[in-house]
């Protein structure tokens, strides 16, 4: 996938790898998924202001909970300030160990399931195709696999 819109397309280096799954894996993925939002939803585990990963929250709500922030602080007298951050690479730069230790420690994953989702994030690679072309194939230290459903 083009990482941005109005990046050259010629340019490997403009492209995000995606992973290329069968419908089984992907349907595997999904469940896993779910199965696993389902058990932070229920358990109250996730920041009541979170909006990515929720159902029915988006960057819509994310928006309009901190413009009603800054609105209740501007009625208040406040002064504010906004600082945001462009993250659209942060999913390349999470560390796998940091993630099972998250897993485990804050939301209480173990045994089998830690497992499972260790396997998935080790030992994984990249390359980028684009018709006769192809990067070189980079092993991946981190990152966080991005799939299209």
């Amino acid at each position: 996938m083009l990482k941005k819109a109005g990046l050259d397309a010629r340019q490997l280096k403009n492209y995000r790898p995606v992973s290329n799954l069968s419908f089984l894996s992907k349907l595997l993925e999904r469940s896993v998924q779910v199965r696993l939002q389902a058990f932070l939803d229920n358990n109250d585990m996730l920041p009541a202001s979170q909006s990515a990963y929720r159902r029915f929250h988006s960057t819509e709500t994310a928006v309009l909970k901190v413009y009603n922030d800054l609105l209740l602080a501007a009625d208040s007298g406040q002064v504010s300030a906004l600082c945001l951050l462009d993250l659209t690479a942060a999913f390349d730069t999470v560390d796998h160990d940091l993630v099972m230790r998250c897993l485990e420690r804050q939301f209480g994953l173990r045994g089998v399931v830690l497992q499972w989702l260790s396997s998935y994030l080790s030992d994984r690679s990249v390359r980028v195709a684009l018709g006769s072309n192809s990067s070189s194939v980079v092993h991946l230290l981190c990152s966080i696999p991005q799939v299209q459903f």
